[in-house]
């Protein structure tokens, strides 16, 4: 979700006006991603880092997300979609913010449609090293720990391994997301910026995913002298 500012820059208007073109974008690529048949959608929507921001665009931020999760909770709950929260945890989150993705987490638990992860306040590097305390707190010895174990200490350890990233703009960098996660991901890079895609940029990246063919480390049949029936 990369270029609202730039997008605002573009049209000699303050950064908070792209972060609130932004919704609509947001809307749009959850009813695309739940129609193209997909179970698991993650979106990076405040990093660890973007306290660093000015605190006027935070404060904006933060009442803006309120205004989205609670305008558009009904139509997340009747479209089956089962919406989760990961990295809230910090005190510098507004209380009624805070309660409203509890709110939604609570009335959407039972959903099955498709699962929605919003990363809010959320940084890769910091999962790490929760998961890694949490191993310790528990006694596991050094020798018990692998990769498996090491997952199921991590927040919503049955989200599967990320796919597809897709980031905007045409920025190439991870940006701390999901690092454990996105270990054998395949990344798409549209230039265009996050208020401006739509569907059937969302698709077509999609397509550019499923044109690949992914080794994860090995070789394909072909390649290693066997043939393909």
């Amino acid at each position: 979700m990369d270029g609202n500012g730039r997008w605002a820059a573009q049209r000699s208007l303050p950064r908070t006006s792209g972060h609130r073109a932004a919704e609509t974008t947001v809307i749009d690529v959850i009813e695309a991603a739940r129609a193209a048949g997909v179970e698991w959608l993650s979106l990076y929507a405040f990093s660890t880092e973007n306290w660093s921001r000015p605190s006027a665009e935070v404060d904006y931020l933060m009442r803006l997300v309120r205004t989205v999760v609670r305008k558009h909770a009904p139509l997340l709950h009747a479209r089956g979609i089962r919406c989760r929260f990961l990295g809230v945890s910090d005190p510098r989150i507004p209380r009624a913010l805070a309660r409203d993705f509890a709110d939604l987490m609570t009335l959407t638990g039972d959903n099955r449609g498709m699962t929605l992860t919003v990363a809010f306040n959320h940084g890769g590097r910091g999962d790490i090293v929760a998961a890694a305390r949490s191993l310790i707190r528990a006694g596991v010895a050094a020798e018990a720990v692998d990769e498996r174990s090491f997952a199921a200490h991590l927040p919503f350890p049955d989200t599967p391994d990320v796919d597809l990233v897709i980031r905007t703009s045409g920025e190439q960098r991870i940006s701390n997301f999901m690092l454990w996660q996105v270990a054998y991901a395949e990344w798409v890079f549209p230039t265009v910026l996050w208020p401006d895609f739509r569907a059937p940029h969302f698709l077509e990246c999609l397509h550019t995913y499923r044109q690949r063919d992914r080794r994860f480390g090995g070789v394909l049949p072909e390649q290693n002298g066997d043939s393909r029936s």
